[in-house]
């Protein structure tokens, strides 16, 4: 269902134990690490996936086609086409998003506010918990 398109490559890492301050841009895949205190922007052209790891934390506001979550994100996230949650997701901020997978045990300090045409309904699946 989520996995008709080909997701683009990861092609940038903040690695843990870096910290950037001021916004960031970037084309087609980033995974971040560390920490980032300022806005994340994926490219408007093209596709794109942003991973933000169980160690990493971004203070700022988030824009991404692909959002995946396991880590502390401060600040409203915008997933354009899926957002993930993984189990360890904190998000304080408001969430738009397309289409929602949230696994058992993330957390959302905020409103969820379905991006949609007209009155139709997002997509949301319920993760498996896999044990």
């Amino acid at each position: 269902m989520f996995g008709k398109k080909k997701q683009p490559p990861i092609k940038s890492l903040i690695a843990q134990g870096s910290r950037i301050e001021g916004n960031f841009t970037f084309t087609d895949g980033l995974r971040v690490d560390g920490e980032v205190v300022g806005d994340i922007h994926a490219n408007p052209q093209g596709a794109s996936i942003l991973v933000i790891s169980e160690s990493a934390s971004a203070s700022g506001e988030i824009h991404a086609d692909h959002v995946i979550i396991n880590g502390t994100v401060r600040g409203p996230v915008h997933a354009f086409e899926l957002l993930e949650l993984q189990p360890k997701a904190r998000i304080e901020g408001d969430v738009h998003y397309k289409a929602l997978e949230m696994h058992q045990g993330a957390v959302i300090s905020g409103q969820l506010r379905p991006m949609g045409e007209g009155e139709e309904k997002p997509t949301l699946k319920l993760a498996a918990n896999n044990g």
